[in-house]
């Protein structure tokens, strides 16, 4: 095997630049909210938000199954609460559908109908979910 050859270069110290000059930092007194509320607002609103994948997406059209959005919001709250106590897939049953969701990742990965789910066996799941 030939090997290439690499011309051994010989090490040069770090200097520092002094020709740039210095930052000052700039503060804003103005604040009236502190970070750390802002912190929590996006973390719950961040945590409050579930993504439907595309083959979920599909499932649903192709099933029918209809959920409105203060549903979704109940959904999302406890897919949020069971991240919360360690689960990481659930299966989420509402009236008249079965969701299968990532609390790992926020997202729902498939749906079925009542019917549908009825003869189904579910495995890798961590947590179940019931929503009225």
């Amino acid at each position: 095997m030939v090997r290439p050859y690499i011309p051994k270069v010989p090490l040069q110290p770090i200097t520092s630049n002094n020709s740039l000059p210095p930052q000052s930092v700039h503060q804003n007194k103005s604040v009236s909210t502190p970070f750390t509320q802002h912190f929590n607002e996006a973390l719950h609103n961040n945590s409050q938000k579930l993504t439907i994948s595309k083959h979920a997406s599909l499932r649903m059209e192709q099933r029918g199954i209809k959920i409105e959005e203060p549903l979704w919001d109940k959904i999302a709250s406890k897919v949020s609460e069971a991240k919360q106590k360690g689960v990481n897939d659930s299966l989420v049953l509402v009236n008249d559908a079965a969701l299968i969701v990532s609390a790992k990742n926020q997202t729902v990965i498939t749906a079925m109908n009542k019917q549908e789910a009825s003869s189904q066996i579910f495995t890798n799941i961590t947590g179940a979910i019931i929503v009225d």
